[in-house]
């Protein structure tokens, strides 16, 4: 388990010989580059390696034709502490999802700590801890945004003002708690917006042991910031209330893995006959009672591009762009000043797919050949994924850290 902080320098990074670059943007997926120079863990460049200056890199990593792609968003976790999830009494969950492309996490709640506190002071000390716990520990270099608080009654402005002083950006899953009402849920949501705090919303029936069911009309009044798993988790809303959900509002439609499959590819669809593709993110809820999913932001890009007829690319950027976006993050995209965190994929030995999205398209996974955070090398060929065609190397280091 890797012990990884936000103190450590890439240094310049040239990554040529690029076969297909994954923008992470939806409006413009593909990008017409072949290499990327990275200084300091920032992207400084994205151009054809003629345009680019290319000289005294610390690292240089031959892509080998392979896909470029920005790193895997999850926008939806329930981490505890360190790499552990008592859950599943499972340890190097966090580094197994990094071997399956994804760089960041999204903590939706720290609400499988056994014994969680519920009372108000323990609830906040427990968002905070886990907020700067996170902060400075990395689990195989993955981005752990964690410290959300699940809401509970009782809870006054004071509270949200206290909670984001301290570093707290995020609500957990409303629902979880006591607060269920969709008339007491939007005057906190209020409060968490009006002290830059970002809300999540359950969706659907109960998940675990105290949460309850929350219905299209709670969703709709409490009016969070995310409508979180929208296919529910694990028991979805009818088709048609999702679909509504979609309509009739205009929040991030967060489609995860551990929830109803027929109903991910109707909010899918939904989102594309309604125009708004840019508001589809994706997560695993995960840890949960199916268990841990190192692959499953893969395995969702593959399910929504090969059931739902969406391009791999555009997938792909549910993933990535999208969730930066609605999350206001610094990675998610490749283009000039964000993170260079970014995941090197191919397509899978012996697919029928000819090609890395055709692949995709029919349902397949990718093969992970390098995941890089910060511009710093995390690991080469998944353990996880399928094998790669093809995979990248480093052809010139001087000092990387990689493992």
């Amino acid at each position: 388990m890797a012990d990884a902080t936000a103190g450590e320098r890439s240094g310049k990074v040239v990554i040529r010989n690029v076969g297909l670059m994954l923008s992470g943007d939806i409006d413009r997926p593909i990008l017409d580059a072949d290499t990327v120079v990275v200084v300091d863990g920032r992207i400084a460049a994205v151009e054809r390696e003629a345009d680019c200056d290319t000289s005294d890199a610390k690292t240089v990593v031959d892509a080998r034709g392979t896909c470029l792609c920005p790193g895997l968003i999850d926008s939806h976790v329930h981490p505890v502490f360190g790499d552990w999830t008592p859950r599943q009494g499972q340890l190097g969950w966090i580094d197994s999802s990094m071997h399956g492309g994804v760089t960041t996490m999204i903590s939706a709640g720290e609400v499988h700590l056994p014994g969680r506190p519920k009372d108000i002071v323990g609830l906040k000390a427990l968002a905070i801890t886990a907020q700067r716990a996170f902060d400075n520990f990395r689990p195989g270099g993955v981005k752990v945004l964690a410290g959300a608080p699940v809401i509970e009654k009782g809870m006054v402005e004071s509270d949200f003002r206290e909670l984001a002083e301290s570093g707290v950006k995020l609500l957990g899953e409303i629902g979880l708690g006591s607060v269920k009402g969709g008339t007491e849920a939007a005057t906190m949501v209020k409060w968490a917006r009006r002290h830059g705090i970002q809300s999540t919303i359950h969706t659907g029936g109960p998940s675990i042991p105290g949460s309850g069911l929350i219905d299209k009309d709670v969703v709709l009044e409490a009016d969070a910031d995310i409508i979180g798993h929208i296919n529910g988790g694990h028991t979805a809303l009818s088709a048609a209330h999702v679909c509504e959900l979609c309509e009739r509002s205009t929040r991030a439609i967060e489609i995860v893995h551990n929830g109803n499959e027929k109903v991910a590819l109707a909010a899918a669809r939904a989102a594309l006959e309604l125009k708004c593709p840019h508001r589809v993110i994706l997560g695993t809820d995960g840890p949960a009672g199916s268990g841990v999913q190192p692959l499953g932001i893969l395995r969702m890009v593959a399910m929504l591009s090969s059931f739902a007829d969406i391009p791999a690319e555009i997938a792909f950027c549910f993933a990535t762009g999208n969730t930066a976006r609605v999350r206001a993050l610094d990675c998610g995209l490749i283009e000039v000043g964000r993170a260079a965190d970014l995941v090197f994929m191919d397509r899978a030995q012996h697919t029928v797919g000819r090609t890395l999205l055709e692949s995709v398209g029919l349902g397949d996974l990718p093969g992970v050949g390098m995941v890089m955070i910060d511009g710093l090398v995390r690991c080469g060929r998944s353990r996880n994924t399928p094998p790669a065609t093809e995979v990248p190397m480093v052809v010139e280091s001087r000092g990387t850290h990689a493992h």
